[in-house]
């Protein structure tokens, strides 16, 4: 159902308070090395990973993050996304040893998966730059949820630079919905798709039942 234009901006401006809010850390004296990607990632409640899954992959950020602190400190800015033990890497460093160091340690941590690499060789950006990519990150959020052919919860959302990062266990038919809802944002400059593709099939095995009807009032006698 399309949302008017008041009610959109009133949506946006939630979920960016979200975003702001699940970011604190973007004051000048935040870590340089973080998990679960701080820069522009929505946190949401439940998506489709078993709950086993879900606290594996925090674990996964955890350790990594503080493995990542240990071996090169304040030398860079590091996030780690972890999504059903496949980690996303982005944010920046200073050297490209630094960099093959960063990957070696979160490849290391216990029951990674893959590790999809986009960590770049370069200065750290300024907050008013990373506080742009949180209000994108905000933007690709409240289009998913505008759009009544996706669950947005199924979507976890990351910010580098102007370029979104979308991760989820989705159906290809999401992925491409999502992918388009992103690209047509603004202040999006490129998407990477970091998802694990499941069949229409498992997605209607996974997807929560229906809220069961509520039933009609009764009338009371005699009226």
């Amino acid at each position: 159902m399309a949302l008017d234009k008041g009610s959109h901006n009133a949506r946006l401006l939630a979920v960016a308070a979200l975003v702001l809010a699940a970011a604190m850390g973007l004051s000048a004296c935040a870590p340089l090395i973080a998990g679960g990607a701080v820069a522009g990632t929505v946190l949401v409640a439940t998506d489709r990973r078993t709950s086993g899954a879900m606290v594996e992959d925090q674990g996964i950020e955890m350790r990594a993050a503080s493995r990542l602190r240990a071996e090169i400190g304040n030398r860079g800015r590091v996030n780690v996304t972890s999504y059903n033990r496949r980690v996303l890497i982005t944010g920046e460093v200073a050297t490209e040893a630094d960099r093959a160091l960063a990957l070696r340690v979160v490849a290391g941590v216990e029951n990674v998966l893959a590790v999809v690499d986009e960590l770049a060789v370069m200065g750290s950006p300024s907050l008013t730059a990373r506080s742009a990519d949180l209000l994108v990150s905000a933007r690709v959020r409240a289009g998913l949820i505008d759009a009544a052919d996706l669950s947005s919860n199924a979507f976890l959302i990351v910010t580098e630079r102007g370029t979104v990062y979308l991760l989820g266990r989705v159906t290809a038919r999401e992925a491409d919905r999502a992918t388009e809802i992103a690209r047509r944002t603004a202040g999006v400059q490129r998407v990477v798709r970091v998802f694990e593709l499941i069949t229409e099939e498992e997605l209607a095995r996974i997807a929560p039942a229906p809220a069961p009807a509520s039933a009609a009032p009764r009338t009371p006698a005699g009226n």
